[in-house]
């Protein structure tokens, strides 16, 4: 079986440099998205702050974010019916579920592409390598210039890899830490909105 290791050398850094653009992509959309979450999670945590214990069910939760939206379903229900214990956690559970699950949107992203781009960089190295390596045992390259030339080429790959990784990784781990803060403070507003 012959196969043009020149080509997928290629396409392995183009799908590297994919990874980039996605990455940078997913972090400043997450980052935007969390500091507005964040600024909303303050001016609610500043509304508990200064309410009455038992009063919060009649609480109006404005915005159209998660965190508000969730919260004002949960003061509503609590308003239309006396919630037994049992309801009071499941509704709060599923809750916190969906906003878990809205506010770490897209990180999985940032995981797959932390552990896919070393070893994709790793792989166009390798078949950068065999090319040149071919080429050299064809009798096509004599100069040894030109074979460092083709292994440094070759090398540019796993270089990316590992850039594209530290990158997202990075990312993710910034990241990850913001999600959970939110979703930390959103079980807190549940707990203290609970009447």
């Amino acid at each position: 079986m012959n196969f043009d290791r020149a080509l997928f050398h290629d396409i392995s850094i183009d799908v590297l440099y994919a990874f980039l653009m996605l990455l940078f992509f997913v972090i400043v959309e997450r980052a935007v998205t969390y500091a507005l979450l964040g600024i909303r999670a303050r001016r609610i945590a500043r509304t508990l702050a200064g309410t009455l214990p038992g009063a919060t069910a009649e609480l109006r939760f404005e915005g159209q974010d998660i965190l508000n939206r969730s919260l004002s379903q949960y003061a509503e229900q609590q308003r239309k019916d006396a919630m037994n214990r049992a309801h009071v956690e499941d509704l709060s559970a599923a809750l916190f579920l969906e906003v878990d699950e809205r506010v770490s949107a897209r990180l999985w992203i940032l995981d797959t592409i932390v552990t896919a781009a070393p070893l994709l960089g790793l792989l166009g190295t390798i078949l950068g390598i065999m090319e040149t390596f071919n080429a050299l045992s064809s009798g096509g390259i004599s100069d040894p210039a030109a074979v460092s030339r083709g292994i440094a080429d070759a090398l540019t790959a796993t270089a990316l890899g590992i850039g594209t990784a530290l990158f997202g990784l990075l990312g993710h781990n910034v990241l990850h830490r913001q999600a959970e803060g939110l979703t930390e403070a959103f079980k807190g507003f549940l707990l203290r909105t609970t009447g």
